[in-house]
């Protein structure tokens, strides 16, 4: 696998058919048009605590799981995770509905923005810590890897996927899972969604430069334990689609793990609570004018893969979709009292519920710990 040290453009030939250049097109426009609205709904006070948007990087998501990924694949998403879900396959009206913490989201109204997690797609969480969800991620790698090389288990060829940032690349969780990956042979993916910004933090501030280049490129890091890295440029979903197609089928033959670098940018703030005054002017119009969406766009039509008219019906089927989600999410009931101990205990019987079977915290005296509770 080749390292990619410059943003390259799209591929002067129709790299692929009409039908995945769409698929790809629409996945992204959900994507970018999700998160805007959750923009809106945040203002209006329709969701609550810290929400994280994705827009500008919807490339790498599409490019590696809606271009290359299985449903029973497994992928380890950030705090900033939405977008993910939806590329994986999650309904939009499921996720929204989380957002609002509501019954019917994806956990039911109790993960909210930054911890989605769908069994069904194969969608292993979102973690608001930088790096506890690249641990899950190998281990589900490994779990895939033992059931093939040691139960003999001929369909087990899933690919497990880890999504995080570039700041995340300086906690121990990340070497140490590059290490037993590698170690193994495991069919991990590591993919560093580098938008530069960790928080506030500029990434040549807070990593240093790698086997003495003057840029603190993180995708050297592979090579180091033993397997490819490769930087992409993650504003161009097909060179992503290139790229994570080949570590996909890298892992899907044993071969082991594969760390991507893609390089991209978020256009709005960390979070819609950040005013985002410290990233210049000039360095978010660069990157505004390589949004990937328009690009991709600008490519289908070049190539002839899509009509004006095809595209705008997709975009208003997309439009469609998202004011459907929003619908859904604010006729949805909000979660019962009941939904409090559960998912929390394996047995809640044995500190949840009472002898009467009533919750524990329904009892008299409960908030204030006078409540009999043996």
């Amino acid at each position: 696998m080749s390292s990619v040290d410059a943003p390259a453009q799209p591929s002067s030939k129709p790299s692929i058919s009409a039908e995945v250049a769409k698929e790809l097109y629409r996945d992204m426009v959900l994507g970018r048009e999700f998160e805007e609205m959750c923009a809106q709904m945040y203002y209006r006070g329709k969701m609550f605590g810290f929400v994280h948007l994705y827009s500008g990087q919807e490339a790498v998501s599409t490019g590696v799981i809606k271009g290359c990924l299985r449903k029973d694949d497994y992928i380890c998403s950030t705090y900033r995770d939405h977008v993910h879900a939806l590329s994986k396959g999650v309904a939009a009206r499921k996720v929204m509905a989380e957002l609002f913490g509501k019954r019917t989201g994806v956990c039911r109204g109790q993960g909210g923005s930054m911890h989605m997690f769908d069994a069904e797609h194969g969608l292993l969480g979102g973690y608001a810590f930088i790096g506890e969800g690249i641990p899950v991620g190998l281990g589900a790698a490994f779990s895939v890897a033992y059931r093939r090389n040691v139960l003999g288990e001929d369909g087990a060829d899933q690919v497990s996927v880890n999504f995080f940032g570039d700041g995340t690349c300086n906690v121990g969780q990340f070497y140490e899972s590059l290490n037993m990956a590698s170690l193994y042979k495991l069919p991990c993916i590591f993919v560093v969604e580098n938008n530069l910004w960790a928080i506030g933090m500029n990434h040549p501030r807070s990593t240093g430069p790698t086997l003495g280049d003057q840029e603190p490129w993180i995708y050297k890091k592979g090579p180091a334990f033993g397997m490819p890295g490769v930087r992409v440029d993650g504003m161009d979903v097909l060179k992503v689609r290139e790229v994570a197609l080949e570590a996909v089928e890298r892992a899907r033959r044993g071969e082991g793990p594969t760390l991507i670098e893609a390089e991209t940018y978020r256009f709005r703030g960390h979070s819609l609570a950040d005013p985002d005054e410290l990233r210049s002017k000039e360095e978010k119009a660069k990157y505004a004018a390589r949004d990937p969406i328009p690009q991709l766009k600008s490519f289908i039509l070049d190539k002839g893969l899509a009509t004006e008219e095809e595209l705008r019906e997709l975009e208003a089927g997309v439009a469609a979709e998202v004011e459907d989600s929003v619908t859904f999410a604010e006729a949805s009931p909000k979660p019962d009292m009941s939904q409090l101990l559960e998912n929390v205990f394996a047995d809640p019987k044995g500190f949840g519920i009472a002898a009467d079977g009533r919750y524990r915290y329904e009892l008299p005296g409960f908030t204030a710990g006078t409540a009999e509770v043996s």
